[in-house]
């Protein structure tokens, strides 16, 4: 039975950092002032997402592989009071881990709090946190205190602030490395959080370090900001100091970050973070969250300006001591193995390790020590197995525990010569599968199974995938199982769909009548070189037929491929429209509409169509001018695609913005027969019938997304870079996907 919030706070007292202790007794206040009435529901949720507590959806109940979660005692019908059931029905739990470093204690208490207050997992996120779904909202203020007595906290895992400040997992430890930015990630992370200057922002921002440029473990990229560990000579020594980048997100259109500064010196670090902060703070927008990122304030005021204002703001800053005296601290911390290096002993015949070893081994600068992955299937893994894990890391290192960006952990400062050790123990635990870093090694968002955002299974569908892949993985060519996949459940790109090889993310079509689960397949993004590239969404298939698109797509990669040629470079050569014509037959409903399995989604039994399949429409299904209008609109999207693909720049933006009208118009058909034809009564009267109304509203943000419309109705005919005519299509592909939900609410029951 679990112990009352008033017995765990009285037996932690005196174990919690004093900042820490006030934090979570003053968030125990505001959830007795909302008991009594004494407290706005908007106050209230923004208050506990900036401690991390999200609500969830409840509605399904399956774990990727269709087992039922457990539930924890919560009141009858609370799953069905609506959106607004949070106090009732348990949610999730965000909980921030700096750099991904862990200590065995800590892992520990995870794992007891996933046993004691959730359904029994342990999710690592794709920024190297931690996630406790199926929690109530009663128990958050122990939870959060016991975890503050091992030194994590949940401060600021959610809501418009500085979120976790993540890093390369093998940094101090990698050959290719400039320096160790552990030290730094630390320093940072301390300072920001519950900073004066960062309370005040219109959304989030998520700082990310790597220790090099080439290689994927930090992301900069795609972060609002982005530190790359460079050293330069001076004064006859080599001096450390960080390439600074801004405005980088992923999100529903991406945007690669910019360079802010060639050299940043670490005692400039911090306070030049401060500067930032000030100014998105200041300039950032409030009112309209789809603008509300850093990336868009430095879209409008050009990266010049922005790099300006920084610098103005850096030379008003008055000192503070911690700007040196943090990363002081941190410096002083250094890694070191436990047991001594050894030779490397393989015993014979081990087939199994040596293939562990392969995938899942990387070896330190350190001669004689490695680096172990222990790959978990899609991030999740139980408390028993995390009770073992820390044992493992006190037998064969110092604790040296990181969660990675690819929801795995590593296991650092591992003697070369306790490798075979440490995988039997691993494969005895469940957890030595040979897939890290391979085509296995999914990265899947939470999807469906918890997320109120959720269009498509993307754990069903990742789970899935790993199956059938598994089951030819000792023969794939070793081009295939080099791939990444990563899968979003919807738009917004959690699962980072588009810096994979093969991203797919989760939309909604109506077919033979009915709603139907969709993936769109993305192809062109790189995960190499920080997220190097942002990939484009070619075509939606049904979410059953997702693997088949996968075989499909590698089957011809390793027939057409040229020597040594990547498969970035691969899709460049052939182009997409010869991917896309591979894949267009997967497109179409099934020839007997009541095979009705084809409606459902990964791992969840029910269906999406309604009782009675096969009546009406199906039959001989009408195809309305609204469908055509759409269907005409995703072709344009692709249209600018290639368009862009080919160098024809101005081309890709003026299909990209006349598949937004077209849409428009198609729409505009449920209210106004025959649409006009003109551009600027296009948009007043989808404006004025469908916006204001907000009949074009919906969950997935078509609100949201009407406005993509207007902004490129405004600046129509104006010149585009490459950059901005890559954002347009992403915008309009979007925008069609926004129309697509709109008609399908009419028509789909």
């Amino acid at each position: 039975m679990k112990a009352s919030n008033a017995l765990w706070k009285e037996t932690l007292a005196g174990r919690l950092a004093a900042d820490l202790a006030q934090e979570i007794d003053a968030f125990e206040l505001e959830l007795e002032l909302k008991r009594q009435g004494k407290l706005e529901d908007r106050i209230l949720a923004e208050t506990r997402l900036r401690r991390g507590v999200y609500g969830q959806r409840y509605d399904n109940g399956q774990r990727h592989d269709g087992e039922k979660v457990r539930r924890l005692e919560y009141p009858s019908g609370a799953l069905t009071k609506g959106p607004n059931t949070l106090w009732d029905a348990p949610g999730m739990q965000r909980i921030k881990v700096p750099f991904g470093g862990l200590n065995p204690e800590q892992l520990e208490t995870l794992a007891a709090l996933a046993e004691e207050y959730a359904d029994g997992v342990l999710h690592v996120t794709t920024r190297q946190d931690f996630q406790l779904h199926f929690v109530h909202l009663d128990d958050t203020p122990t939870l959060m205190r016991r975890l503050a007595a091992v030194g994590i906290t949940t401060r600021e895992a959610c809501g418009n602030v500085v979120r976790n400040v993540t890093a390369c997992p093998y940094a101090g430890v990698c050959a290719g490395e400039a320096f160790d930015v552990t030290p730094y990630a630390r320093a940072l992370s301390r300072f920001l959080l519950g900073h004066p200057d960062c309370q005040d922002f219109g959304r989030k921002f998520k700082p990310a370090f790597s220790g090099c440029r080439d290689e994927a473990c930090g992301l900069t990229s795609m972060h609002d900001l982005g530190l790359i560990a460079v050293t330069r000579g001076g004064n006859g020594a080599l001096q450390r100091g960080f390439e600074m980048y801004v405005g980088g997100g992923l999100g529903a259109v991406p945007h690669k970050a910019k360079l802010l500064e060639e050299f940043v010196a670490p005692e400039e670090l911090l306070p030049t973070a401060q500067a930032i902060a000030r100014v998105f703070a200041r300039l950032g927008e409030k009112k309209n969250r789809n603008r509300a990122r850093i990336k868009f304030l430095i879209k409008d005021l050009g990266i010049e300006k922005f790099r300006d204002l920084v610098r103005e703001e850096r030379a008003t800053l008055a000192f503070d001591p911690r700007w040196h005296g943090y990363i002081a601290e941190a410096l002083a911390g250094e890694e070191g193995p436990l047991n001594p290096p050894g030779p490397l002993r393989v015993p014979a015949g081990a087939v199994p390790y040596q293939r562990w070893a392969a995938a899942n081994v990387r070896l330190q600068r350190q001669q004689g020590y490695a680096v172990a992955t222990v790959a978990l299937p899609l991030g999740d893994l139980t408390p028993r197995q995390a009770r073992t894990l820390a044992d493992l890391a006190r037998r064969y290192t110092r604790g040296t525990v990181r969660t990675t960006v690819e929801q795995n952990i590593i296991l650092r400062w591992v003697s070369t010569r306790d490798l075979p050790a440490l995988y039997a123990d691993l494969a005895a635990l469940g957890l030595g599968e040979a897939s890290a870093g391979t085509i296995l090694d999914i990265v899947a968002c939470p999807g469906t199974d918890t997320c109120k955002l959720g269009i498509s299974s993307s754990r069903g569908l990742a789970g899935e995938l790993r199956r059938r892949l598994a089951e030819t993985a000792l023969e794939m060519d070793e081009a295939v199982r080099s791939l990444h996949i990563k899968i979003s459940g919807c738009f917004n790109s959690c699962g980072q769909h588009h810096i994979a090889d093969l991203g797919f993310y989760g939309v909604s079509r109506k077919l033979a009548g009915y709603r139907v689960p969709h993936f769109q397949v993305v192809l062109g993004g790189e995960w190499s070189r920080n997220a190097a590239e942002f990939g484009l969404p070619i075509v939606a298939i049904p979410s059953k037929r997702v693997p088949d698109a996968v075989s499909r797509i590698t089957r011809c990669f390793v027939a057409e491929r040229r020597q040594g040629e990547t498969f970035q470079a691969f899709v460049q050569r052939v182009g997409k429209a010869r991917i896309k014509a591979l894949l267009d037959d997967l497109t179409a409903a099934p020839a007997d509409a009541s095979e009705r399995s084809f409606f459902r989604d990964w791992g969840d039994a029910r269906e999406y169509s309604i009782e009675d399949i096969g009546v009406g429409e199906c039959a001989g299904e009408v195809v309305t001018l609204v469908e055509f209008g759409l269907s005409a609109a995703e072709r344009e999207v692709f249209e600018a695609q290639l368009a862009l693909e080919q160098g024809r720049t101005p081309e890709a933006g003026q299909k990209a913005y006349g598949a937004m009208m077209t849409a428009a118009a198609s729409v505009l058909r449920t209210e106004l027969d025959p649409p006009p034809a003109e551009g600027d009564r296009i948009v007043t009267e989808f404006r004025e019938r469908l916006f204001a109304t907000e009949k074009f509203h919906d969950p997935f943000a078509g609100g949201k997304f009407a406005h993509y419309l207007f902004a490129a109705h405004a600046h129509a005919g104006e010149p585009r870079s490459a950059e901005a005519a890559h954002h347009l299509i992403e915008e309009a592909q979007l925008f069609v996907e926004a129309a697509h939900s709109y008609y399908n609410r009419l028509v789909v029951r």
